[in-house]
């Protein structure tokens, strides 16, 4: 029995209309998974491993009801989405974003999957959220929010079946506020949440850790080709966390970013970012068009994307879909050798083709960015046995873990040319793991 690619695609869009972030992460593994699967594991098919992965095992959803600084009555929605609990409890962030819905939280689930899988710790895969928007809000609003998100929450996780995370609007503060109510309402002090304040059950480096990790797995994608990162060009996207980490770490291995964005606008400077210039750049958030006139050489440009800039490597760290079929293009024109996600499926798959049809290095965000899930599970592990450990160790156990990873792409990913196919060795390595614990454990 074997499974049909263009069969299996129309199965999955007739049980989940109008989710289309949800069907291309679909579409994007099982293009890879299916003709393995039915070359390898063809036993795998009878057992509908594939047809299990695409179904969350649980979604919820839950009204959120709080009071704003006026004392009016607010009303958003949250979602927690448990795809796979095969290795491990769920895990996997909560995003606070007006954009935030079903199709969006199922991809980013289904991608944490197979992200958690190449780590190495035993994690499962989920996602969660709310439609919320902590921008322009008090502290005093996100904390009451916070609370009353918690409230429902608090049911359907646990350190042992879902420790959830931050991600898109959700940072220290956030978490803070949540595990706050988790412990008033469940009476424990528990490693429930992960990111942390480093001063109550945190880790050190968790802010860095997606950014680091990026670097971490270009570093290995050049060494792999017997190249330095010292001296490359790199356009980055974004300007919060990951983007501003990865800047920092290229800098630190001794590549030039130029450039940074935000939905505003890019800001490209040709002399470099240095680690001044990038402080002025996190304490502006959305104004970048205020960059300091002191740094001439540097141009801001409104409503333009980094990738029309010549470049060796180029990191889209913003959002999903952000990099389409025509930046790919503009990419590959203007030299660029090496494309790694540091967000989550921020490359079009019309993207994807384009640098696999040029054979240029790219590697896949649940691949690439898989440094912050990888931080939070030595989070989960540092509480459970009560300890903290050095940042030293920390970003030690991090380089490890993507330096694994990458091992892993290539284990899976070389093709007969000898190129190494990064999303198709992500895929399939992450994808192992968590299909042949689903076989052990039979039909749950």
């Amino acid at each position: 029995m074997s499974l049909n690619f263009r069969s299996f695609i129309k199965y999955v869009e007739e049980r989940n209309p109008n989710e289309p972030e949800f069907l291309q992460a679909v579409a994007e593994v099982t293009e890879d998974l299916i003709p393995y699967i039915n070359e390898r594991h063809p036993s795998w098919n009878g057992l509908k491993i594939l047809e299990r992965m695409v179904e969350p095992e649980r979604v919820v959803s839950f009204r959120v009801t709080w009071l704003n600084d006026k004392n009016e009555v607010q009303i958003n929605r949250g979602y927690r989405v448990q795809m796979n609990s095969a290795i491990g409890p769920y895990k996997g962030g909560l995003r606070f974003s007006p954009t935030v819905n079903l199709s969006i939280l199922k991809f980013l689930a289904f991608e944490q999957v197979f992200k958690n899988s190449l780590t190495g710790i035993p994690l499962g895969g989920g996602k969660g959220g709310s439609d919320f928007d902590p921008k322009g809000k008090s502290d005093m609003e996100i904390m009451r929010f916070c609370q009353s998100f918690m409230t429902e929450l608090y049911r359907h996780i646990g350190a042992e079946t879902d420790v959830p995370a931050g991600d898109i609007g959700v940072g220290e503060r956030e978490v803070g506020y949540m595990f706050g109510q988790y412990k008033r309402i469940q009476n424990n002090f528990t490693g429930v949440l992960t990111g942390k304040g480093k001063n109550w059950g945190g880790s050190y480096i968790r802010p860095e850790a997606t950014g680091y990790g990026l670097l971490y797995f270009v570093q290995c994608i050049f060494e792999n080709n017997d190249t330095e990162m010292a001296g490359k060009t790199i356009a980055i996207s974004g300007a919060g966390n990951v983007a501003y980490y990865a800047a920092e770490k290229a800098i630190h291995l001794g590549a030039k970013v130029i450039t940074l964005s935000n939905s505003t606008g890019t800001l490209h400077d040709p002399d470099g970012f240095t680690l001044e210039k990038l402080s002025y750049v996190t304490g502006l958030g959305r104004e970048l068009a205020k960059y300091p006139k002191q740094y001439k050489a540097a141009v801001f440009y409104p409503e333009k994307k980094p990738w029309q800039f010549k470049c060796d490597i180029a990191l889209p760290c913003a959002t999903q879909n952000e990099l389409n079929e025509e930046d790919a293009k503009s990419l590959v024109k203007h030299g660029c050798t090496c494309v790694a996600e540091g967000a989550n499926m921020p490359s079009t798959a019309g993207a994807i083709k384009v640098f696999h049809k040029a054979r240029i290095h790219f590697a896949p965000g649940k691949a690439a960015n898989a440094g912050g899930v990888a931080v939070s599970g030595l989070e989960m592990s540092q509480n459970s046995i009560g300890q903290q450990w050095q940042p030293e160790k920390v970003d030690s156990r991090l380089k490890s873990i993507m330096e694994n990873i990458h091992k892993t792409c290539l284990k899976y990913g070389k093709e007969d040319d000898g190129y190494i196919n990064y999303l198709k060795g992500a895929n399939i390595g992450g994808f192992i793991k968590v299909a042949s614990a689903m076989k052990a454990q039979g039909l749950v």
